[in-house]
């Protein structure tokens, strides 16, 4: 029990030693990875449509 207590003493005090982000940050930081995610989704989806017109034509020859 006493290494549960000394644990959870450590857990509170690494805690306080977090730098939090502020709300702006943390909307600004979520707004870039979903900017991210969608180049990241069009990218893969033209690849993916290239690749599908490339093998159509190859298979129909």
């Amino acid at each position: 029990m006493g290494k549960i207590v000394k644990f959870l003493r450590e857990v509170v005090a690494e805690m306080k030693k977090v730098s939090w982000s502020t709300q702006r940050e943390l909307a600004t930081y979520t707004g870039v990875v979903g900017i991210a995610i969608v180049v990241v989704c069009a990218l893969i989806w033209i690849c993916d449509t290239i690749f599908a017109r490339v093998f159509q034509v190859i298979l129909h020859y």
